[in-house]
């Protein structure tokens, strides 16, 4: 079976799903695949070796100014023309499936071309009753017209009774007390804005995490570092807690290892928006909606969360795919939601939501 993986780039959260997917299928010897991205310059992708000879295009990709999706900036700087020339030019014949991620190339060259297509993302977690805030007609019509696919299988934190599975977390608890600092991972906020918010919290050491950073650099308790997969892992496992947007793979990760979390949603962004609300609900999160010394001061002193046990082997899932029985997603959830293991205050949280 040949495999066509398309993913969304232009955050992080995308790729670290793919990077356990392209993991385990370079074990096995019975499917092939091709990634492609799209969304980033190609120059500003990073530890990428699992990938192979992956592949880039323009694509589309979400304008923020200070915390904020800039929807009117996104609609006029797409360069709709190139991507109408990516989904022309490519060519989806020598494949078998396209699983993808969120990518408009691959997604509408498998529409045009009648490859079957599969979505496995957080995206596709909103075509269906799940926890939504924020969500105007421009964000519906985005969710579906920007990479549609024959089936959409979501991704989230609980199933909702829907074709939803699990995420794939790799990172593991370590026996560690910490050395407590703070994890802040906050992209699209300016970096003036995040030092002058810590600034006056001297007590605590900070590790911040900042595409626009180049080198690392030290600012009395504020460490700043350019984004790398292996310097982050290292820093959120002894972590005493996490700031970050409301993206849903480092969440995901950070609940795994039980750390506690502040939550700063893009605004716009009602997928951010909408995690923030069930992570609240679960009360595994606190909220900072603005940039805020005060409430970052006081979350502090919280308490940490209790980690969550998510699968870390999508084998279950390449099997599934393919078998190619795409029309049973009950056995796939099913196997893969017995694995989750919740503390026992969220399970009473869920119980008591009856969702």
């Amino acid at each position: 079976m040949k495999l066509l993986y398309g993913v969304q780039g232009t955050g992080n959260g995308h790729i670290a799903r793919a990077r356990i997917m392209a993991a385990a299928l370079a074990e096995r010897d019975d499917i092939s695949v091709d990634f492609v991205f799209t969304g980033r310059a190609p120059e500003k992708y990073f530890d990428m070796d699992v990938f192979g000879q992956y592949r880039t295009y323009t694509g589309l990709s979400f304008i923020t100014k200070s915390g904020r999706v800039d929807k009117w900036s996104t609609v006029k700087e797409a360069n709709i023309r190139q991507l109408n020339k990516d989904i022309k030019a490519f060519d989806t014949r020598d494949y078998d499936l396209l699983v993808n991620d969120f990518e408009p190339v691959t997604a509408w060259a498998a529409k045009k071309q009648g490859l079957p297509s599969i979505s496995i993302s957080h995206q596709a977690a909103f075509a269906y009753n799940v926890p939504k805030s924020g969500n105007t007609i421009f964000d519906s019509l985005l969710m579906k017209m920007f990479a549609p696919t024959d089936l959409q299988l979501g991704v989230h934190w609980y199933h909702f009774n829907q074709p939803i599975i699990p995420p794939f977390v790799a990172e593991k608890p370590i026996r560690s007390s910490g050395n407590g600092h703070v994890l802040v991972y906050l992209p699209f906020e300016d970096i003036e804005d995040i030092q002058q918010m810590l600034e006056p919290l001297s007590d605590q050491v900070f590790e911040c995490f900042h595409p626009n950073i180049d080198e690392a650099k030290e600012v009395g308790h504020i460490h700043w570092h350019p984004t790398s997969k292996k310097h982050f892992q290292k820093a959120l496992q002894h972590a005493s807690g996490v700031i970050a947007n409301g993206g849903f793979e480092l969440s995901s990760e950070a609940l795994q290892l039980g750390k506690k979390l502040l939550i700063k949603p893009l605004h716009g962004q009602f997928e951010q928006l909408s995690n923030v609300l069930t992570l609240s609900q679960l009360d595994l999160c606190q909220t900072l909606f603005q940039l805020d010394t005060d409430i970052v001061e006081e979350w502090l002193e919280a308490p940490e969360n209790e980690a969550i046990a998510f699968p870390d082997n999508p084998n279950v899932l390449i099997d599934w795919l393919k078998n190619k029985d795409f029309s049973d997603t009950q056995s796939l959830c099913d196997a893969l939601w017995k694995n989750v293991q919740y503390g026992d205050k969220t399970q009473e949280r869920l119980l008591a939501l009856a969702i």
